[in-house]
């Protein structure tokens, strides 16, 4: 191995390194700061999904006028060229956002770990890459955990339940296909995040008309209240921040390693979770499936991270399949 290639690899590990963290870090504070604007104000979770579209649109539009970012200006062709995204990335922002309300966050973030089981599936049939055994043992301690805790939830919520487990769906394929479109660089990264919320805007307007949400929010009774708009605003800010991270993390590592890191900042999230929103109830069973989860999570970050030299995924040659991820 030539000096320059050693440079290059150690460069590419950190860059994996600073994604992941990147993505976490924002993961976590969009969580805390939507379950309050969403709980605690009861503000409807279609608007806040709007506003964090019209910020992304906002932002990526301004930096391009001023040269900081480029991506291929609006075509015929480019919804063809983002298809499914758009429409896996509304699904995937409305379902957290009711989640989020619905449920405790303990509870929310321990049910998002079945988004990892989905996508390595999806990984498998999509992209032909098969994660090694280490990998898939954290994966499968991550759902026992999970299902144990949600088989003695005493705050049960179907509704929330069913969020939930539409959004680790959308997650899922959100993340495989977002790899699969990254790397046939035919709109970029920017390009992705700027189109998916503008072809979605529109739809999200007429979703919030139909089920009410921009009644309520016309008569919301908070928008004078200057510390509901700062958190609001945040919240819009955020959502193209996590939205950015979750791209580059998916570019720099796969897109199961982003819906894990995506899991594991939860750790933080899990047991903070237990004081913040107010709605968590404890049970001994419930907490120790918890537990379990949060080990999952642990055993991930370490066989993923350890060496740089180690192959954490592996190709399926007879289905014309490549490397996806080299740790």
């Amino acid at each position: 191995m030539t000096r320059g290639s050693s440079t290059d690899e150690g460069a590419l590990f950190w860059k994996r390194i600073f994604s992941a963290s990147a993505y976490a870090l924002a993961s976590f504070a969009i969580t805390v700061v939507n379950k309050t604007v969403l709980t605690n104000y009861g503000c409807p979770a279609s608007i806040l999904g709007i506003g964090q579209m019209v910020a992304t649109i906002v932002v990526l539009f301004g930096a391009k006028k001023i040269r900081l970012v480029t991506f291929p200006s609006l075509e015929i062709a480019t919804f063809g060229k983002i298809f499914p995204l758009p429409i896996i990335y509304m699904g995937n922002m409305l379902t957290g956002l009711g989640g989020t309300k619905e449920l405790s966050l303990p509870m929310f973030t321990v049910l998002r770990r079945f988004s990892i089981l989905m996508t390595m599936i999806l990984e498998l049939y999509i992209l032909a890459v098969k994660p090694n055994f280490s990998v898939q043992f954290s994966v499968y301690t991550m759902i026992i955990g999970a299902i144990v805790a949600a088989s003695n939830d005493i705050a049960f919520n179907l509704h929330g339940y069913v969020y939930v487990l539409l959004n680790d769906f959308f997650t899922a394929t959100n993340g495989v296909y977002m790899k699969k479109k990254l790397d046939s660089k035919e709109l970029g990264k920017y390009g992705l995040l700027y189109y998916n919320s503008l072809f979605m805007l529109i739809p999200a307007l007429f979703f919030a008309f139909y089920i009410g949400d921009l009644d309520l929010a016309y008569n919301f009774p908070y928008w004078n209240d200057y510390l509901f708009l700062a958190q609001f605003f945040s919240s819009c800010i955020m959502g193209f921040l996590l939205s950015y991270s979750i791209l580059m993390c998916t570019y720099y590592n796969s897109a199961l390693t982003t819906t894990i890191i995506g899991c594991l900042k939860n750790i933080c999230i899990t047991y903070l979770g237990m004081v913040i929103g107010g709605d968590y109830i404890f049970s001994w069973i419930n907490f120790i499936g918890l537990n379990v989860s949060v080990l999952g999570s642990l055993i991930y970050t370490y066989v993923t991270f350890r060496k740089k030299d180690e192959v954490a995924y592996t190709a399926l040659p007879s289905q014309g399949g490549k490397v996806a991820n080299v740790v």
